[in-house]
């Protein structure tokens, strides 16, 4: 089995995309926080100590986005056309899910971009507001959706 990111010499190494087609390309990914119900409360109201969370968090996802090269060894830098954010909040279960939209016309995807701009945004509601609880739990965080490129569309069921 030839592995794509290790070179004749095991070394690693970068795949190597020149010979692809530029396709646009689009990925949506989303997450998870839950929390207890002060923390949610704080949020929601717009009360919590370090500023305006949710606004932050989104920041923070496109931030990451933007970014993903410099953190994932292997990813390549893109140039993205569309970074899309939205949070719907959970009032039973105090959470809030994070759903990012990554696009851009290249000659790879951005499920990448998309992934990591959730964690950010997730992590980031974790620091804004861990002073209230510790016990945040972060999770489900999957590939919602991707079109373009060789493997087609992808939809999660």
């Amino acid at each position: 089995m030839n592995l794509t990111h290790l070179d004749d010499n095991n070394h690693p190494k970068m795949v190597d995309v020149s010979s692809k087609n530029i396709t646009q390309r689009l990925a949506r990914a989303s997450g998870m926080i839950n929390m207890s119900q002060e923390a949610f409360e704080s949020i929601k109201n717009n009360t919590a100590k370090k500023g305006p969370v949710l606004q932050t968090a989104i920041i923070a996802a496109i931030m990451g986005a933007k970014k993903t090269s410099e953190l994932i060894p292997m990813c390549h830098p893109l140039m993205l056309s569309k970074i899309e954010t939205d949070v719907i909040e959970f009032e039973k279960e105090f959470a809030f899910k994070l759903i990012v939209t990554v696009k851009c016309e290249g000659k790879t995807g951005v499920e990448m971009e998309a992934l990591t701009a959730v964690s950010i945004g997730l992590l980031t509601i974790y620091d804004m507001v861990k002073s209230i609880d510790k016990t945040m739990k972060i999770g489900e965080i999957v590939l919602e959706s991707k079109e373009g490129g060789k493997s087609g569309q992808f939809v999660r069921s």
